[in-house]
């Protein structure tokens, strides 16, 4: 059994948090933000002020926080947890953030003998419902091999990518091949619909052939029948992108087609379908043709 303080137990982090319990660990969690789930605490989760005496009891802390300012603060802020490590502690911060400034939170926690992992996730609140999430880890091989029994207990698809920053880096790209590919079927749906044909029937030809993938099979049945209720937000994915879009002008890179992807996310969002799942990438296109593919022919 290890000791493992969990700080960010929200829609994600919650039932990650859930499973490591579940499979004999002690979560000790901080209710600096707002008080810890019930059945976290039901379940033997141990209530502490802030993530200093997280980190204090903790031998790994995972942080699991909205975006780049929120780890900057739980690590470093006042109470925060570089307070409370020294050697042979682990951070992991499991949160999807800036790669470059991942870089630099590590090197500050490295330097208090504390080893620090990034290791962002895919898969959703499904995935880390069911423990299935895809983990992308930058850090040492040996803290890797350390946290690799907690990893198996939230994911099935875990890799070490390399250093640190290196699983930022991992989860940026894979963000920007998720929205490119929404955004290819969102289009050919609306190109489909607009010449007359059943966008139903369409998905179900090009599902065996080279265009079929796994966003063609769950996403465009959520677009032709409307159903939009996350999975995952179409506000964070936009975030992603634009972490993609910073990150590709420090490095001097055009990344078009994901600029041209983020400006249909944010349109979304101007829509007010910032909660929507992120397939919903499908209604600002079609406010930008003023048609759904919904429409009746």
């Amino acid at each position: 059994m290890a000791k493992v303080g969990f700080i960010g137990t929200g829609i994600m982090g919650r039932p990650m948090a859930l499973n490591l319990q579940k499979a004999g660990h002690q979560v000790y969690v901080s209710t600096h933000h707002s008080s810890a789930p019930d059945d976290l605490v039901n379940a033997g989760a141990i209530s502490l002020a802030n993530p200093k005496e997280v980190a204090q009891e903790a031998e790994v802390i995972i942080v699991m926080v909205p975006d780049t300012p929120q780890v900057d603060s739980v690590l470093f802020g006042e109470n925060g947890v570089a307070e409370g490590i020294g050697p042979n502690k682990i951070v992991i911060d499991m949160s999807s953030i800036s790669p470059t400034a991942t870089k630099a939170f590590a090197e500050k926690i490295n330097a208090t003998g504390a080893s620090y992992l990034d290791a962002p996730v895919s898969g959703g609140e499904v995935g880390a419902k069911a423990g299935t999430l895809s983990i992308m880890v930058g850090g040492s091989q040996a803290a890797f091999d350390r946290a690799y029994p907690l990893f198996e207990v939230m994911g099935k698809n875990i890799n070490r990518v390399g250093a640190n920053g290196d699983g930022q880096t991992a989860k940026v790209a894979n963000q920007i091949i998720v929205a490119l590919n929404i955004q290819a079927v969102s289009e050919a749906l609306l190109f489909a619909s607009k010449n007359g044909a059943d966008p139903a029937k369409v998905r179900e030809a090009l599902m065996g052939g080279f265009a079929s993938s796994k966003i063609l099979e769950v996403h465009a049945e959520r677009m032709i029948k409307g159903t939009f209720d996350p999975g995952f937000r179409i506000n964070l994915h936009q975030k992603d992108l634009n972490l993609a879009l910073q990150g590709a002008k420090e490095l001097g890179l055009n990344l078009p087609n994901t600029s041209n992807a983020q400006q249909v996310f944010s349109t979304c969002v101007a829509l007010g379908g910032g909660e929507w799942d992120h397939s919903a990438l499908i209604k600002g296109l079609e406010h930008m043709a003023n048609f759904s593919i919904r429409d009746k022919r």
